[in-house]
């Protein structure tokens, strides 16, 4: 099966792509583009891994679902397009950015530059109808996500992993913490980072802190 996608991606999961579920899977993503509106737009649900390739991923934020309002999402997680209003988890995210290493709040939530600079902004499922959170939970996207991320720990070293509330951290457990920086804390989402847990976390410091000491790049956030 050929699937669009970043080639070095294309490689280190080609046998996924070749598994049952997965042709299930986009025979049913398909047909849902075909018969109703579905986000992100077709040539955007591979967007997170031709952003950040392979072997520029040094930071992996986890999502759930891609935002499911007209024009948001742009196949990376948390990110909305320019020109779109900040959703409020997205607004906590850049609160907690400007207390911890004193960056202003960006005008755009569009976190492309995020993903070029080797941050993969990976949602559990990359697709979802109009209107309707969920509706493409359970048909195979979580299967694929998951290899995603053990693909990730197996083959690489010293990547930062951000698991932001229960469904990301209880996701994450395939990730070797031997061989990575895992940080966890409540989502950013108000009903959660309000009750504490979100705010004062510093990852985006911790995060940085722990690239420069294996002789990597920060991150511009």
């Amino acid at each position: 099966m050929d699937v669009k996608i970043e080639q070095s991606w294309k490689v280190h999961l080609s046998q996924e792509f070749e598994k049952p579920y997965f042709s299930q899977l986009i025979e049913f993503v398909k047909t849902e583009y075909a018969s109703t509106k579905v986000y992100p737009p077709g040539k955007l649900i591979f967007n997170a891994f031709d952003k950040c390739t392979f072997d520029n991923t040094k930071v992996v934020i986890l999502g759930q679902d891609p935002y499911h309002g007209f024009n948001q999402a742009n196949g990376l997680s948390f990110s909305v397009n320019d020109g779109v209003s900040c959703p409020p988890s997205l607004q906590n995210i850049f609160k907690e950015i400007r207390e911890d290493l004193e960056i202003p709040i960006p005008r755009s939530g569009n976190l492309e530059r995020w993903a070029e600079q080797g941050v993969l902004l990976l949602n559990s499922t990359l697709t979802v109808r109009a209107g309707e959170a969920g509706s493409h939970q359970k048909k195979g996207w979580e299967s694929f996500t998951d290899a995603v991320i053990k693909c990730i720990s197996d083959q690489k070293q010293d990547v930062v992993f951000m698991l932001w509330g229960k469904y990301a951290q209880d996701k994450g457990a395939v990730i070797d913490p031997t061989k990575h920086f895992i940080l966890k804390a409540k989502h950013p989402s108000p009903m959660a980072a309000n009750f504490g847990g979100w705010f004062g976390t510093k990852h985006f410091s911790q995060a940085n802190d722990y690239l420069i000491s294996k002789g990597l790049q920060p991150i511009n956030w």
